[in-house]
């Protein structure tokens, strides 16, 4: 896998869903969720959706604020149940710089004609512990 030009620039990896990621923060502050769980109280990541591209069906246990830097990523979101249902779809622009998937929400990105860059505040903390791709 080649990597884009913007993701050596950022020096981001490829994510497990798709796109290209880079941590570049995690709160300082840790919070012991009510199941026990230890997570920051947040994390941020860049994430780069190249042309063309997009991602496969997830659910993360917390909260996500997408915030826009370049180009559209649309998000399709597809309910809470036990895999994706009818999806209703946000677009993460300059014209809609932020979006909010509640936790536990199948969500997945679809391709679009430019590259896309935005940022992803998760809340509680990301952990890969969290995240569940849905069966192909």
């Amino acid at each position: 896998m080649t990597r884009p030009p913007l993701a050596e620039t950022l020096d981001l990896e490829p994510h497990p869903e798709g796109g290209w990621y880079r941590r570049t923060w995690r709160s300082p502050v840790d919070v012991t969720l009510a199941d026990g769980r230890v997570r920051p109280t947040a994390t941020l990541i860049y994430f780069l959706l190249p042309a063309g591209e997009s991602s496969a069906w997830h659910k993360v246990a917390s909260d996500e604020l997408w915030m826009a830097h370049t180009g559209v990523v649309t998000l399709e979101l597809g309910g809470d149940g036990p895999a994706p249902g009818a999806p209703t779809t946000l677009a993460v622009d300059v014209d809609h710089p932020q979006a909010h998937v509640p936790a536990g929400v199948w969500q997945r990105t679809v391709p679009s004609a430019a590259d896309a860059l935005v940022s992803c505040l998760v809340s509680p903390g990301f952990d890969f512990d969290d995240f569940e791709l849905a069966p192909s």
